[in-house]
């Protein structure tokens, strides 16, 4: 039986699960009546959405002229944040399949998952989709791809993933065009793991492609980076439903039951041997590395333990979630947690809820920033109460992207505008046949957090699409932006910001304490400071408080005594008064914009 291992590139939107389902119907992978839209989809937010979150292995049967070819497809997220899996997932194929909206044309983030796959000497195999649409532009289309890849308009595939057209083609160009595995080089067991889930009877579950030897039920199998043994306890394939077989030889994809309930084992990209097998771990393994930082807290505090045990479950299917424990003031106890970007830290947030029926409280999202002490010490410090004040001698280093933006030409001013606004700016530029540009740009990663992606949709009528990398390291132009009420600090309220905004920053985050803040006995001052000095000031009126109206009648002289004594008391509280924030103004002012 011959082997086809290939994989999906394709923007969000851009049909990619529609088509997997009509493969699997052709194929009779799935049954007509077990038949439903993005099968491949297993969570409830993937379909809400419309949009990959988990990698999901399929295992397909194709017939050619009486000969059975076993068609592996592993259908991956296309979002940036996941571009490590996606990197290891391609790692597990020899092709892929290249799907551009015909409608729409090429979009930024099919752009670098496709440099992953070229640099991975991966076959490409151009498809355009939904060429059923009245305004599908599949000439236009195709004229971009041609040159994107350097190939022929024959290479091309027409597909419709809504009609089931062109599917059968699409299926016996797979069979020509992608090459099967290679041979083992070696007969010691290498597999490596592309992605993973967490069962309660079973423990984890590693999904996986072998490269070398052989695995079946009952072998002692080690990870290569945790050092971890275990027994498997079962081996199969997914189809899409999984399925027990005897074993898994070279070139196969498919799972291996572990029965480990411990986070931190498993971990994409790790490779799986044999225990008493020596031989070398398949190359690329690196750990998973947080960008974005949040707190979370319960708000309720009796929910703290479901809290911790909710994150655990979570990092059992997904290592690359890092968190610890942490304390607030006000808040309570909660979790410092790592995510790999925004749509990473949604989506977990999002789980968190709806799995687990909590309700919770997350702050605004900060980045780690490189700090170089004056006695050489070097430390990552991504919580704004431990960074550096104003005058020390400190070298601070901030993360930068490099990133590619695809929109049409008439907006390129808008996005000129919105760039410096970001302190981003482009590198080099290239203009499409059909009139779009594609920006190539650089920014730091704090900014890009800054609403960035939302502020770019805005300024083009959601025509531009964005992909961007982590870049290097690089001199920081950040300051401590410090909130005072009542003339003390407030850590909680304390962040980092670029020195360019940061007496927009200043006044916008005192005129929401301003309005958040419930009046006191006393005028209160609410002010930001920045660099040692007051950038911003707001004055909160005192409360007024009628102390004569128990009063009737009589001499005046009673009134004026009453109301000398609130003026002194004022007085007095106005130099000696504490001012007790409470804890819905924490929540209104640390919560995530």
């Amino acid at each position: 039986m011959q082997i086809r291992n290939f994989s999906i590139i394709a923007h969000i939107d851009h049909g990619k699960s529609t088509l997997a389902d009509r493969m699997l119907e052709v194929t009779k992978t799935v049954e007509t009546r077990k038949m439903k839209e993005q099968v491949l989809d297993s969570m409830d937010l993937e379909r809400e959405r419309g949009i990959t979150i988990k990698m999901q292995p399929v295992r397909m049967e194709y017939f050619y002229e009486g000969e059975k070819f076993e068609f592996n497809l592993i259908d991956t997220p296309g979002h940036i944040d996941f571009s490590y899996e996606v990197s290891r997932a391609l790692k597990a194929v020899e092709g892929v399949l290249l799907l551009i909206d015909s409608t729409q044309g090429i979009q930024a983030q099919t752009l670098t998952t496709l440099q992953m796959a070229k640099d991975l000497g991966l076959t490409i195999i151009p498809v355009l989709t939904k060429t059923d649409v009245d305004h599908s532009r599949p000439d236009e289309v195709g004229e971009e791809v041609m040159r994107l890849l350097d190939c022929t308009k024959e290479d091309m595939l027409l597909v419709s993933g809504k009609t089931g057209a062109g599917v059968p083609e699409l299926l016996e160009a797979i069979r020509l065009r992608i090459p099967p595995p290679r041979p083992s080089s070696q007969e010691a067991y290498r597999g490596l793991i592309f992605d993973f889930q967490y069962s309660n009877h079973r423990g984890i579950i590693v999904f996986l492609r072998v490269f070398d030897g052989e695995v079946k039920k009952g072998d002692v199998l080690k990870f290569a980076a945790s050092k971890r043994t275990f027994t498997a306890l079962e081996v199969g394939i997914v189809k899409p439903e999984e399925m027990p077989v005897e074993s898994l030889s070279a070139g196969e994809i498919g799972y291996v039951v572990t029965g480990i309930k411990e986070p931190g084992v498993a971990g994409v990209g790790d490779t799986l041997m044999k225990d008493k097998e020596s031989s070398e771990p398949l190359s690329g393994y690196q750990q998973a590395r947080p960008v974005v930082w949040s707190s979370i807290f319960p708000e309720n505090q009796d929910d703290f333990t479901q809290l911790r045990q909710a994150l655990d479950r979570l990092q059992l299917s997904d290592s690359s979630l890092s968190y610890e424990e942490e304390s607030s003031g006000v808040l309570g106890r909660g979790f410092r947690c790592g995510f790999l970007g925004m749509l990473h830290m949604e989506i977990i947030t999002e789980r968190l809820r709806r799995e687990f029926n909590l309700e919770i409280i997350i702050t605004s999202p900060s980045i780690s920033y490189e700090v170089t002490w004056p006695d050489g010490k070097v430390e990552s410090i991504y919580a704004a109460n431990r960074f550096p004040e104003h005058g020390s001698n400190v070298t601070v280093r901030e993360p930068w992207i490099l990133g590619q933006i695809i929109l049409p030409g008439e907006y390129i001013g808008n996005i000129m505008t919105l760039l410096y606004e970001h302190e981003g700016s482009v590198i080099d530029t290239e203009v499409f046949s059909d009139g779009r540009t594609l920006l190539s740009i650089e920014m730091p990663l704090r900014e890009l957090m800054r609403g960035f992606f939302d502020r770019l949709k805005n300024a083009s009528s959601g025509y531009a699409s964005l992909s961007y990398e982590i870049a290097e390291l690089r001199d920081a132009t950040v300051t401590k932006l410090d909130v005072l009420v009542a003339e003390d600090i407030v850590p909680a309220f304390s962040r980092v910001v670029g020195v360019m905004r940061a007496e927009t920053d200043a006044k916008a985050i005192t005129e929401k304490l301003y309005n958040t803040l419930p009046r006191q006995q006393f005028p209160v001052k609410v002010q930001a400071k920045i660099m040692g000095k007051i950038i911003a000031t707001k004055k909160i009126s005192a409360v007024r408080k009628d102390v004569t109206a128990h009063l009737y009648g009589g001499d005046v002289s009673r009134k004026n005594k009453l109301r000398d004594k609130q003026k002194k008391g004022k007085a007095k509280a106005l130099e000696y008064g504490k001012v007790h924030i409470p804890s819905e103004v924490f929540m209104k002012m640390m919560k995530g914009d």
